[in-house]
């Protein structure tokens, strides 16, 4: 598999070039093409373009810097089509999808669209019109769905993440069948617009890679409040932590399907290091999630899904997988009024606030699945088969919940086997210092709350950009200046700003300010600076240390020295 951190480190050693990376790509799809994991696959001619453009990106601004990543194909990527895995459905957009759009802009580089369960209906990987997306270990097994050709790209080594969409499971499952981490953020944490929907009001965009590591580096890029979404939050990222207590389920889990006396044994180890992480372990009754997720497909808050995609599915006949219509057309019973939607809503507010209070501070561990099919078993029975993959998963987005698969011990030899922890909505750093502890043996160090920040421009009191620190609920400290090592220059910019650079001549003392800022905000604050500016450590005038704006030292060819002013306030008129 590929590694975003090893492909990083390569590329900084000239190893590598994104170039080669690609062409790789392109063979290894070609090789695996009846694997079935591709609708738009590798090509030249849509990833060039993006290759092209990194030469003229600062790696320094680009944290992912020609990272080959895969879009699961009901996600936006402009002068691509979008099927949603139905041809007849097929648009080519204009603009990437958000999430899309901000990992280009982080520096990756999309390589195709992969294949999906149609219309994101279904968690086996066998209900497209363009194949049936086998297993990356086993191709006789299912691969999970519906992001199917997602986890399949990445575990076959053909990128080094993808996106895919989770609206019951698809973030997770095909991520415990293919030995992934799939991560799915909260309800809103990444925005869904240029998303085909499933259920809008549950859908999220998902992460599958190869390690933590690399799913935090996507995070960092993708989350964020977007307005023109009207299902987006300002969901912020918190520092990994551990929880105070893990749930499990009071009782053994059900395992089903023709591996699942290995899928027992497997969760059993599983339940057993959990156990051994130092961390209080209690049960819980788990009866009512399956109460919740029944309402999803068994209940009327299915006719989302009608109302989504029922349109067109009367307006094309026969157009729709045969299996995917019967389960779209569910959501259009006479019996599914707007009374019975009602009362549905009624009985899941209660169930939210119910998992809310329990899993304040505290994480749930369940098995990803109880089990898996052959591709054959699912054809022979395909409702059942799909509905047992999401006894585990179902419930998550209807309760408001994040979750992150990871790998267990496997339940034999190339059957891997996923636990995923879930909490709520805003307790995401929970499920990821866990899940490092578990992967690990790693205890999230004990967090600073607030960090210091220089700045010497624009976001100093009374200028333009101090509303800024105050968005990010930082509080002035106190005036400074740097050691005698740097330079102030004028950029040509509009409006105008300064540029603090390091020098190795004799420099200037330059004055600043000191603010203290919560760490939680600081990712975004340092999301919002344009190059060539960046964010270093910038030694002061005592002697010590703090991180701030400094600036690329080839922009001061074409900018004015104003050192000899000592501070930006001093250089302006």
């Amino acid at each position: 598999m590929l590694s975003i951190r090893e492909l990083t480190e390569s590329y900084q050693s000239g190893a590598l070039q994104p170039e080669m990376v690609m062409n790789e790509i392109i063979e290894r799809a070609q090789a695996d093409k009846e694997m079935n994991i591709w609708i738009t696959p590798p090509s030249w001619t849509f990833i060039r373009p993006y290759v092209e453009r990194l030469k003229s990106i600062s790696r320094e601004q680009a944290p992912l810097w020609g990272i080959p990543f895969a879009i699961k194909d009901n996600i936006d990527l402009a002068g691509v089509p979008t099927t949603a895995g139905c041809a007849e459905f097929a648009y080519t957009p204009e603009e990437h999808a958000t999430v899309v759009q901000r990992l280009i802009d982080a520096g990756a580089v999309p390589v195709g669209k992969t294949n999906l369960d149609q219309f994101a209906t279904g968690l086996v990987g066998t209900r497209s019109p363009y194949g049936e997306t086998k297993n990356a270990l086993k191709p006789e097994l299912i691969s999970g769905g519906s992001s199917s050709g997602s986890a399949v790209s990445v575990a076959r080594g053909q990128a080094a993440f993808s996106l895919g969409t989770d609206t019951a499971g698809s973030g997770r499952v095909p991520a415990g069948l293919n030995r992934l981490v799939g991560y799915k953020p909260s309800l809103g944490a990444w925005p869904v617009r240029g998303v085909v929907p499933a259920c809008a009001s549950l859908d999220c965009v998902t992460v599958f890679a190869s390690s933590l590591n690399d799913v935090d580096l996507v995070d960092q890029a993708a989350r964020g409040f977007d307005a023109d979404d009207p299902w987006s939050r300002p969901i912020k990222r918190k520092a990994a932590a551990l929880p105070k207590k893990v749930y499990m389920p009071d009782g053994l889990p059900v395992f089903y399907g023709p591996f699942a006396d290995q899928y027992k044994h497997a969760w059993q180890q599983a339940a057993a290091k959990i156990k051994e992480l130092g961390i209080p372990v209690q049960t819980m009754d788990v009866s009512y999630l399956s109460e919740a997720a029944a309402l999803l497909y068994d209940g009327p808050m299915v006719a989302e899904r009608w109302a989504d995609l029922g349109e067109f599915i009367t307006e094309h006949e026969n157009a729709a997988f045969p299996v995917t219509e019967t389960v779209l057309r569910s959501g259009a019973k006479p019996e599914y009024d707007a009374a019975s939607l009602f009362k549905a809503m009624h009985t899941m507010q209660a169930f939210k606030q119910k998992a809310r209070q329990q899993l304040e501070d505290a994480v749930l561990v369940m098995p990803t699945a109880g089990g898996t099919w052959t591709r054959g078993e699912v054809r022979k029975n395909p409702i059942g088969t799909n509905s047992q993959m999401g006894l585990y998963t179902n419930h998550c987005n209807l309760l408001d919940l994040c979750a992150i698969n990871i790998p267990a011990e496997d339940a034999a030899e190339d059957l891997p086997f996923g636990i995923t922890l879930f909490s709520g909505n805003k307790e995401e750093h929970l499920i990821n210092g866990l899940a490092d502890l578990f992967l690990h043996g790693r205890r999230a160090p004990e967090q600073k709350t607030t960090a210091l920040v220089a700045v010497c421009g624009l976001h100093m009191r009374g200028f333009p950009l101090e509303k800024q620190m105050k968005e990010h609920s930082a509080l002035f400290i106190k005036e400074a200046k740097t050691a005698p090592h740097y330079q102030l220059v004028r950029l040509p910019a509009s409006p105008e700003k300064p540029g603090l650079i390091r020098t190795n001549n004799p420099g200037s003392s330059i004055e600043l300010e000191i603010w203290e800022m919560p760490v939680a905000e600081l990712g975004s604050f340092v999301s919002l600076i344009p190059a060539p500016l960046g964010f270093g450590t910038i030694e002061l005038e005592d002697g010590t240390h703090v991180q701030g704006f400094l600036c690329e030292a080839s922009a001061a060819r074409d900018s004015e020295d104003i050192s000899s002013f000592g501070g930006w306030k001093y250089a302006q008129g």
